[in-house]
């Protein structure tokens, strides 16, 4: 995801890819901690998907 696809989107639009991104970053490092997280770098891009909306978030608002 990069931050150009997200500046045209609104600020209803963008709070539910946020609830959604949180909740998938929640549920990785749950796994992360059950031992059963193959790809350790989704953990990062997560992160940085999340930080990526809040920066849109603040530009829009």
């Amino acid at each position: 995801m990069k931050y150009s696809d997200l500046a045209d989107k609104t600020v209803a639009e963008l709070e539910a890819m946020l609830k959604e991104k949180k909740t998938e970053l929640f549920t990785l490092k749950i796994k992360k901690q059950m031992m059963q997280l193959q790809n350790t770098s989704e953990l990062r891009v997560a992160k940085k998907d999340v930080a990526r909306i809040n920066t849109a978030l603040s530009a829009v608002k």
